[in-house]
Formats: structure tokens, sequence, C-alpha cells
């Protein structure tokens, strides 16, 4: 197989409370680990619940009203990512009480850490806090505690979410991201033209890969 020779762009936008966003991303990494695709990774805001109170909302009872799906149906939903989530190593912790929970905060976090040349690796260990640990990522003193654990100033990142220094950043990109026609996430957008809707499966990221190998300059 071909491999590209440049750098492939991948921009991602996508939410830490999406959980197909943890599986398409952990689908995507795989499938580049396999096609051994140099790349880099931009990650880029999206509020997919921006009404979500503070304290947050119970999954359940949240996927119930926003979509009209039964009890049973969210159920099946979850079983659903829980097998999408195990078959490329996202361990998923559902529970009856999960919650989805305000992440305008959590994406200034993000905004702050790549500053740092860290964003992607809070990125990731948002997805845990979220959704293995089953914490409120939309919570300053969780944040805090994130960052400080992959070695950011949790001082600093308290201050940062305090004084709300990257507000106006956050908005101004998902305004962007939703004028460009970005309705749902996770939304992957290759070397700046080539967008990819939705968690495709490894098979089908590999071959989107294969695809732009072969494509010409």
């Amino acid at each position: 197989m071909e491999h590209l020779e440049k750098t492939l762009q991948i921009d991602i936008v996508s939410d830490v409370v999406c959980p197909w966003c943890a599986i398409g991303y952990s689908q995507l990494a795989e499938a580049l680990k396999q096609t051994n695709t140099p790349h880099e990774i931009h990650w880029h805001p999206f509020e997919l619940n921006p009404n979500t109170p503070a304290e947050g909302r119970n999954y359940r009872e949240h996927i119930m009203g926003k979509y009209g799906t039964t009890a049973e149906g969210v159920k099946e939903n979850r079983a659903r990512m829980t097998a999408a989530g195990a078959e490329v190593g996202f361990n998923f912790q559902f529970t009856d009480d999960f919650c989805t929970y305000n992440t305008f905060n959590t994406h200034q976090l993000l905004h702050w850490a790549d500053e740092q040349g860290r964003m992607h690796d809070l990125k990731q260990a948002l997805f845990v806090a979220h959704f293995v640990d089953n914490r409120n990522v939309g919570d300053s003193t969780v944040l805090a505690d994130v960052a400080a654990d992959i070695g950011l100033d949790r001082a600093e990142a308290i201050a940062v979410i305090e004084d709300q220094r990257f507000a106006n950043v956050i908005r101004e990109s998902v305004q962007h991201s939703r004028q460009q026609g970005i309705q749902s996430v996770p939304s992957v957008i290759f070397n700046g033209r080539h967008l990819v809707s939705g968690a495709q499966g490894v098979e089908n990221y590999k071959n989107i890969l294969k695809q732009l190998a072969d494509m010409p300059d």
C-alpha cells in the first residue's frame, strides 16, 4: 500500500460529551496506525448540548427528551456504543446515573492547552474522565484536576475558567463550524477539503486514507 509522503492534515470538530466522537477518534487512530500514515490532528469545538445546566442532566432522560427515544432504545444504543468502543480499546462505563454536561468551559480549557501544545492529550484525558470515570467535565475543579493529571498548571487552569478569557474565541469557532455546514459531530476534515461525518469504523477510515494517499497533489 502506498503511504502519504506529506503529513495528512486532520481537523476534527467534536465535543467531549459526544460518545461517537470518542469512538470515531479511536477508530481513526487505529486506521492511522495500521496504515502508518503521517498526520497532524487539530481539534475544534462543538457544543452538543449548549443549554445543559452546570450540574448536568441525566443522559438517559436527556436522550429520551431530545430524540424521543424510549428507555429501551437508550439501553440498546448504549450497548451498541459500548461494543463499538471496546473494539478499539475505549471502555465506556455507562451507569443509570450517567450524565451529560455543559462543555463551554471544557472547550476554553482545551484552547488554553492548545497554546502549550497539549490539546490532544487533554482531549483524550477528558474523554476518559467523562465516559470511563463518570466525572463532571463541566465542573471547573474536575477540569483543573484532569489538566493537572497530565502535567498542566492546575492554578492556571482554574484561572482560565474563572476569567473566561477564551469565551469569545470558543463562540467564534463554534459559529464558524456551523457556518461551514457542520451540524453534527464527529466531523473530520482531511487536508482542509474532504469532510467525513460520523464514526466510520476502522476499515472505512483505512479506505479513506488509501484514497487520500492515491490522490494527486
